[in-house]
C-alpha cells in the first residue's frame, strides 16, 4: 500500500543517510521502526517488561515469556 507522510527535514535526512551506509532502503528502515513502535506499544498494554541481564543468558525458557507477576511469585515462593 502506498501512502504519504510528513517528516522533519533533519529525521528524513539523517534515515535516508542511515539506509545508505546500511546498503538498505527508507522503506526498509520505515518498516522496521513501525514494527519496533507496534510491539513496544503492545508489550506495554501487555504490562510486560524488559530483561535485560547483567550476566547470564537472560531468562530460563520457562519464564522467558512469562509475566511479571508469575516471575514474582516464583521468586517469593516459599518466603511466608
Amino acid at each position: 500500500m502506498k501512502t504519504t507522510i510528513e517528516l522533519p527535514d533533519d529525521l528524513l535526512e539523517r534515515s535516508k543517510a542511515l539506509a545508505r551506509r546500511e546498503n538498505s532502503s527508507l522503506r526498509a528502515l520505515i518498516e522496521e521502526g513501525l514494527h519496533l513502535a507496534l510491539r513496544a506499544r503492545s508489550r506495554k498494554a501487555e504490562g510486560s517488561f524488559s530483561v535485560r541481564p547483567f550476566k547470564g543468558n537472560g531468562l530460563t525458557p520457562e519464564f522467558a515469556s512469562a509475566r511479571w507477576d508469575t516471575i514474582r511469585d516464583e521468586i517469593y515462593r516459599d518466603r511466608g
